[in-house]
């Protein structure tokens, strides 16, 4: 199953650093990404567009994830001239991500 499946995304920037939050739609769900989507199968899944780090940061009051992204904008706005240079399409590429499913909503 892809994340697409079970969670929605929202993606945000400043400078050359992008954010992904991670949001299950059935709260149930939480638990299992927080098992399966660590940093470094995000990190794997975006190495074609993410060059730096990537950190996860945990919400269990909101079931959600955020990543911070290092290195993803070529530069930021204001230099990038990469046709999205606000990573707003960085969302749907996180949950293309396969996942083994188990989710709430099987």
């Amino acid at each position: 199953m892809k994340l697409y499946d079970i969670a929605h995304s929202r993606a945000g920037d400043k400078g050359n650093t992008l954010t992904l939050s991670l949001i299950p739609y059935s709260p149930a769900d939480y638990d299992m990404l927080q098992r399966e989507i660590t940093a470094e199968r995000v990190a794997a899944h975006l190495a074609t567009s993410v060059r730096g780090e990537i950190r996860r940061y945990e919400m269990p009051r909101i079931h959600a994830l955020l990543f911070v992204c290092e290195g993803a904008l070529d530069g930021g706005v204001t230099t990038s001239l990469a046709a999205d240079t606000h990573g707003k399409c960085m969302s749907g590429v996180l949950l293309d991500m396969e996942i083994g499913g188990g989710g709430a909503r099987e």
